[in-house]
């Protein structure tokens, strides 16, 4: 019995989601061997992710989303590290909760990234997504040694909205040692940089900008994206469009473009990080799960992974979740035969948040009945 499940977004993390799953499945059958490997698709909770599978958890201090220092965390093992951009970059940063779209940097994504390359990391894994910025990976790239700069040769200002401001980009000055790592840019989504698809127009109203700001950003990304392909050429350009640019406000763009990193969808990135074709070895059933299985589950999410590598190996999998949006054929396309949900036994949404482990262990204690002999 293999549980690899995601977070539930606002109530458990992903190791207590295991935690309490496995003590429903033991109310259930006393003695049930378990197996958990907590996973998550690249964004919040990849690195607790990663910390759960063996990985050692480290910190640092480095600049938040809107210039305050703020306590980061990423992990390594042996060579390999993962970084994730939340940590320094993320939403729960934010002074208050009050949302700062055109301002806020991922300057403090890049200095995560140096504090993985001081501690030898020979591959690394930036897991993108749950970001306060729309900066496009500019702030990151300053961090780690690049120069925009405005007319009058001044670094440009923290933020997307600034970017409008660049005039020239040198990015002769990063870090030599990102030309020596594979750097492997994990994400669940693939929007292009710019355009109705893209970082802005899509993520940027979750995080606080109106229509105005969104066009705003959406300009200012298109003028950065054209002054860096003055600097570097083509490649810029083809990566502005590319796959994955447009995540976490476009640190994807950043990190493609000039880190030199490569696109993977963050689960399958995961998945390989965390050893889970090793776990499956020893399943003869797996139980995943997200807070909400939806129409977004579909589309790169952890569960979704999960049920895909399961299915190839001719292995059941089973989900739990908070909320359930999917009807039987669309979660028997995606290989999970069953679906249970919190909210068939507790109608009332704000309960399902505040008593998720005991919920959630009386559901696991049902899933259990009906599928360990």
């Amino acid at each position: 019995m293999l549980i690899a499940a995601d977070k539930f977004k606002g109530s458990l993390t992903a190791v207590e989601v295991a935690e309490h799953v496995a003590a429903g499945l033991r109310r259930a059958r006393p003695g049930t061997e378990v197996e958990a490997l907590p996973v998550a698709d690249g964004g919040d909770g990849t690195v607790a992710a990663a910390v759960a599978a063996g990985f050692t958890r480290y910190t640092r201090e480095v600049t938040g989303p809107t210039g305050e220092p703020v306590t980061a965390a990423w992990a390594l093992r042996e060579t390999t590290a993962v970084v994730e951009m939340a940590e320094a970059s993320g939403l729960q940063h934010l002074p208050g909760g009050v949302p700062a779209p055109l301002t806020a940097t991922t300057h403090g994504s890049g200095e995560l990234i140096a504090a993985a390359l001081d501690a030898g990391a020979r591959t690394l894994v930036f897991g993108v997504g749950g970001s306060a910025t729309t900066d496009g990976g500019a702030g990151m790239l300053t961090a780690l040694g690049a120069r925009l700069l405005t007319a009058d040769g001044t670094p440009v200002g923290p933020g997307g909205a600034a970017l409008a401001e660049l005039a020239r980009a040198d990015l002769s000055g990063l870090d030599p040692r990102l030309a020596e790592v594979d750097l492997i840019l994990a994400s669940d989504v693939d929007n292009p940089l710019t355009g109705p698809t893209g970082a802005a127009a899509v993520y940027g109203p979750q995080k606080g900008a109106d229509e105005d700001d969104v066009r705003t950003l959406d300009a200012a990304l298109t003028h950065y994206a054209r002054v860096l392909t003055e600097a570097l050429g083509d490649r810029a350009a083809e990566a502005a469009k590319a796959p994955g640019a447009g995540a976490a406000g476009g640190i994807g763009f950043g990190a493609l473009v000039g880190l030199g990193a490569r696109f993977r969808p963050g689960i399958e990135v995961m998945l390989d990080v965390l050893g889970f074709a090793d776990a499956l070895d020893r399943a003869d059933l797996v139980i995943t799960g997200e807070g909400s299985l939806d129409t977004q589950t579909l589309h790169g999410k952890a569960p979704a992974g999960v049920a895909a590598a399961a299915r190839a190996r001719g292995i059941d999998t089973v989900a739990v979740c908070g909320r359930l949006a999917l009807g039987t054929e669309a979660l028997e396309k995606a290989g999970i035969r069953r679906a249970y949900a919190l909210a068939e036994i507790e109608p009332d949404p704000e309960r399902c948040f505040s008593e998720a482990g005991p919920l959630l262990e009386q559901v696991a204690q049902s899933l259990g009945e009906e599928w360990l002999a």
